[in-house]
């Protein structure tokens, strides 16, 4: 009997198995997006676009600004008060002589700080509850759901005040504080997500084989749970970036958002507008609106665009035209030989059978 001996072929740096490495990952996780077709593509496209616009005029704020935030007079000379756009003064200035072009654009940093920092927070928090609340469950599992349920309640604006006014007679008020405030919102949300999955996740039979051959829990959650669990998370924070900006700018208008004298801040500006508006001052409230409401769209988009380029329910995917081949020509018999007739079953005229 032969004994054959398999030799391992050498490994190549950066490849897994199958030949699946760094290359195939990004693959599957950017391909989804390659390939959107149509309503999906579009809003995917038109929100990174918008988005994009904002995260360079919060990047290159102090370049692209004529004016500081909260500046308020230019060699020696100040500024009007609410006056009219101008060469000067593009989009005019407010009741407190700042420029509204200058505003906006470094209100547009102010929203990208708090945004990104509420959305990292409640990505720390709400995930890795999610996780051992949904593989450990009793006791925990029950004390959690009834402090996210309790949370949940409440309407998210009116628990985001009532963080704010909290956070800010202990810490003081800022970008910080504001981000604080606007995570203890969210937070349920991807607790709720997680712990949802991973109560599917922790029968499946990869997860019981992994108890099987001993492996820990702790091990089990990171190495083999995590990757299933957080698929959704992604679509979820791009949404939520998107409600965090509108609820930034509710606590600004209320009056418990970020300081004027520690950032620009689109509520606070829209807040000061209100009396403008009408006295004819369209210029003060127009602007910092507007900015809103495009900062929220395009977020909006972005997370309606990867819910349906990834979502399996509402994805479609693109399929190629199948051109079959044609079938090739029978060779052609020589002269003087007769074809074999195939309604008699290939008889020869002497009576033998074609070969």
């Amino acid at each position: 009997m032969t004994q054959t001996t398999l030799t391992p072929e050498p490994a190549t740096p950066g490849v897994g198995p199958g030949g699946r490495g760094l290359r195939g990952g990004l693959r599957r996780m950017f391909g989804p997006v390659a390939d959107a077709r149509g309503l999906a593509k579009w809003m995917l496209w038109a929100g990174v676009i918008i988005t994009l616009l904002f995260v360079i005029l919060a990047v290159f704020a102090p370049l692209i600004a004529p004016y500081g935030f909260a500046q308020y007079q230019d060699q020696g000379q100040t500024f009007p008060k609410q006056g009219a756009p101008s060469d000067q003064h593009p989009w005019g200035t407010t009741v407190l002589s700042l420029d509204v072009l200058s505003r906006v654009i470094w209100g547009s940093r102010t929203a990208l700080e708090v945004m990104l920092l509420a959305v990292v927070f409640s990505l720390v928090i709400g995930v890795p509850l999610g996780l051992l609340s949904g593989y450990f469950g009793r006791w925990l599992d029950r004390v959690l759901v009834l402090i996210m349920d309790a949370l949940f309640a409440f309407p998210y604006l009116l628990l985001a005040i009532v963080a704010a006014f909290l956070l800010s007679n202990a810490i003081g008020s800022g970008v910080a504080t504001a981000a604080l405030a606007i995570t203890v919102v969210y937070i349920p949300q991807y607790f709720r997500v997680v712990r949802s999955s991973t109560l599917s996740a922790r029968e499946a039979t990869y997860v019981e084989a992994a108890r099987a051959i001993g492996a820990r829990p702790r091990t089990i959650i990171t190495r083999y749970i995590f990757a299933n669990v957080v698929q959704s998370v992604p679509v979820i924070a791009t949404l939520n970036a998107a409600d965090a900006i509108a609820t930034l700018a509710g606590l600004g208008f209320l009056g418990y958002g970020v300081q004027p004298t520690d950032a620009a801040e689109w509520g606070y500006d829209l807040q000061r507008a209100v009396a403008d508006a009408g006295a004819g001052i369209w210029w003060t409230a127009l602007y910092p609106g507007l900015a809103i409401v495009l900062a929220v769209t395009g977020l909006t988009l972005v997370g309606e665009g990867l819910n349906d380029v990834y979502n399996p329910t509402l994805r479609r995917r693109r399929f190629r035209k199948v051109i079959l081949p044609q079938r090739a020509l029978e060779p052609p018999f020589e002269s003087g030989g007769t074809a074999p007739d195939t309604a008699t079953g290939g008889a020869r005229p002497d009576g033998g059978r074609a070969t």
